[in-house]
């Protein structure tokens, strides 16, 4: 089992940044993917943001050049840093874990509670 939790959501202005972290415990060695989701208001939960063990890195059209997705070097923890943050951002952003390679929601193996990020225009 896999347990996350994720931190750092806030209620930020237009324009500003924020950090969101997700800490994994559990039996993460052989995790392949972890990655950022989000349900924003009227929406199903999409992909933000993905990182594989290797490093590689996938993004939503949406966020690329705005978020940037990073795990530290222990892999236990990771962070989604969220720039030039606009209105349409706003949701609950889940840290989703996955042993196989694919990264649509449905097939994460876990999940935590996700953190509500609230973007004000």
């Amino acid at each position: 089992q896999v347990q996350l939790v994720e931190s750092g959501g806030a209620v930020v202005q237009a324009g500003g940044s924020l950090r969101l972290s997700c800490a994994a415990s559990g039996s993460i060695f052989d995790i392949n993917i972890m990655g950022w989701y989000r349900r924003s208001p009227g929406k199903q939960r999409e992909l933000v943001a993905v990182i594989r063990s290797g490093r590689s890195t996938d993004y939503s059209d949406s966020v690329k050049g705005r978020f940037t997705i990073s795990r530290d070097n222990t892999g236990n923890t990771m962070y989604l840093q969220m720039n030039n943050l606009k209105p349409e951002d706003t949701g609950r952003y889940f840290c989703a874990a996955n042993r196989g390679p694919q990264t649509r929601p449905s097939t994460m193996d876990y999940w935590g509670k996700g953190t509500l990020v609230t973007v004000s225009s």
